[in-house]
């Protein structure tokens, strides 16, 4: 019985469903059909969390104290964990008892965020392409979105120049995210410093995703907002357990930065939720404990899925630059198909399921992000189904 009178309230109506859903349905479709996927979509790491995290967890469990409610702001000793953390890969010092937040995943904390401090008809800077709680989070909370549009030609980084002044001066908050999901971009410290300039001058919130800081290769080490003069004045920084470890089903994130701007998330999360079960806040104390060769076999994991995939990719027309970062590739697709129709045929005739670009934001247009979470001997099964389906990027 549908009850014509129950309405659901405006900021859901003006929602489209979110892409990894609709995503979910294509996949679950193809699967009836007995077709067997090669699932690329989304960025969910295969394989389990370390063992010592799986332990640590199963030793937590035994404790009856952490059956109850955890402190709203998460354990002390998580905290500590977290700031130490920080300190360690950045040199930043960061105050536990105010400066670091846990968070039920970094996609929790980043729409709480909009939330606790946009106002309906408030301007928000978003990237576009972006991850789509960068601009859906503002949109739920009635933002006067502006798009900042990421171009190819500048190396998929905010132009800042290109937004205009009466804009920047109605600003509010600005989110952006390097390394970049989608695109795999990566921003030199350069544009750090300007933009914690451009936030200083214009009175904006910044907003950081680092959620893939430690996914980087050959070399390449991503830089903190936090790390630049002034950026903790200004901003905050957004990371997650899900990636680096293969936590993502535990949902813990984290948020650190300036005290002010994280006590108001602090303020309305308190009215929202209890928290993060204190055994998942012991077992992301481990994982952010473990030594460096954990972070160098899951870099190596990622980059010989990069160069193999890459390589593969080439055979078949398409010129792809390494990237620095991240655990994505951002694929151009063939020029005479749109983002999603591409990535439709892909699930029809070849079972490989990828995410068009489309689903980032309209400036994703003409790409496709495929995630590295299977293993080269799967990776190559998704190479000759390609081949076999003479599906090639001059095609």
């Amino acid at each position: 019985m549908t009850l014509d009178w129950i309405r659901p309230a405006d900021r859901v109506i003006s929602l489209p469903s979110y892409p990894f859903a609709r995503l979910d349905e294509l996949k679950s479709r193809a699967r009836e059909q007995g077709i067997d996927l090669i699932d690329l979509g989304m960025g969910n790491p295969d394989g389990s969390a370390p063992q010592a995290v799986i332990d640590s967890a199963i030793a937590a469990l035994q404790i009856p104290t952490n059956h109850g409610y955890p402190p709203f702001e998460g354990t002390a000793s998580f905290r500590r964990t977290i700031t130490d953390w920080y300190n360690r890969r950045y040199q930043v010092e960061l105050d536990p008892d105010g400066e670091a937040l846990p968070l039920l995943g970094s996609k929790e904390g980043l729409t709480h965020l909009a939330l606790a401090y946009i106002n309906p008809g408030d301007v928000v800077l978003v990237p576009n392409p972006a991850y789509p709680p960068h601009f859906r989070g503002p949109a739920i909370a009635g933002a006067d979105l502006h798009p900042m549009l990421l171009k190819p030609e500048n190396e998929w980084l905010i132009d800042l120049g290109a937004i205009p002044d009466d804009v920047a001066q109605r600003a509010k908050i600005l989110y952006f995210n390097y390394p970049s999901n989608p695109t795999a971009a990566v921003a030199p410290r350069e544009f750090y410093v300007d933009i914690v300039k451009f936030a200083k001058k214009h009175e904006i919130l910044l907003v950081h995703d680092l959620c893939y800081a430690e996914l980087a290769f050959d070399g390449y080490q991503p830089v903190s907002l936090l790390e630049i003069p002034g950026g903790k004045e200004v901003g905050v920084e957004f990371h997650t357990m899900s990636k680096t470890y293969n936590m993502a089903g535990w949902r813990v994130g984290f948020v650190v930065g300036n005290r002010h701007i994280i006590q108001g998330l602090r303020t309305l999360k308190t009215n929202l939720d209890y928290g993060i079960f204190s055994v998942l806040q012991t077992a992301a104390e481990t994982a952010l404990q473990l030594p460096d060769s954990h972070l160098q076999e899951v870099q190596t994991r990622y980059r010989t899925r990069r160069d193999f995939l890459i390589q593969g990719l080439e055979d078949l027309g398409w010129s792809i630059p390494k990237t620095k970062a991240t655990m994505y590739l951002w694929v151009a697709c063939p020029a005479s198909m749109s983002s999603a129709d591409f990535a439709l045929k892909l699930i029809q005739e070849t079972g490989i399921v990828v995410t068009p670009g489309t689903a980032f934001g309209s400036g994703g247009e003409g790409f496709m992000r495929i995630s590295l979470i299977a293993d080269c001997d799967r990776l190559g099964e998704a190479l000759d189904r390609l081949k076999q389906a003479n599906i090639t990027f001059a095609m």
